[in-house]
């Protein structure tokens, strides 16, 4: 019976960025892409739900927009950088991995994407259904910036206060965004 190593097991998004070159530069892009997406969601999420008056179709597109915009800009500057650093176009293979990565984070949108077409065809009140999604949002940040600081060869002292660096960190992101999106 074969399974995956016992020493450490990678995750789906791992693996498969594993095929390129430079894993561990892989991961981190796709990774990155998608805590910014996150962030941008959440953003986006917290306006619309901060107006008070939105509908669940413009919440839903708002959200899927904003998301896909990111992660268009985040393509395109994968591939402007690819072309300062190594003077050519991404090969095919090259290719392949950013749009893994953009797709990582189009994944982002989608359970408060789900939550958002509930609330449009009527079966949650669009309150509940921002609500869910800010938390979504929330937990996703704070489980990813938990993890990172866990894998941290810091004493446990050090990584508690890194961990709360991060979240004054993310607060401060998330306000400046929320401020943009709102203005």
């Amino acid at each position: 019976m074969t399974g995956p190593s016992p020493r450490r097991r990678k995750g789906r998004a791992q693996d498969r960025l594993a095929e390129f070159e430079g894993t561990g530069d892989a991961f981190v892009m796709y990774f990155k892409e998608r805590v910014y997406a996150t962030f941008t969601g959440l953003a986006i999420v917290l306006v619309v739900w901060a107006s008070g008056h939105a509908e669940a179709d413009h919440a839903f597109f708002a959200l899927v927009l904003g998301v896909l915009g990111i992660t268009a800009a985040g393509f395109v500057s994968d591939v402007i950088s690819h072309l300062a650093v190594h003077q050519e176009f991404p090969s095919r293979n090259e290719l392949g991995l950013l749009f893994q990565v953009a797709g990582g984070a189009l994944g982002t949108v989608l359970i408060p994407g789900i939550l958002l077409v509930l609330a449009w065809v009527g079966v949650l009140p669009l309150e509940t259904a921002l609500i869910a999604a800010i938390g979504v949002y929330v937990v996703t940040l704070a489980v990813v910036g938990w993890f990172a600081v866990r894998r941290s060869k810091l004493t446990w002292w050090k990584q508690l206060l890194v961990l709360l660096a991060l979240v004054v960190l993310a607060l401060i992101v998330v306000f400046l965004q929320v401020l943009g999106h709102a203005v």
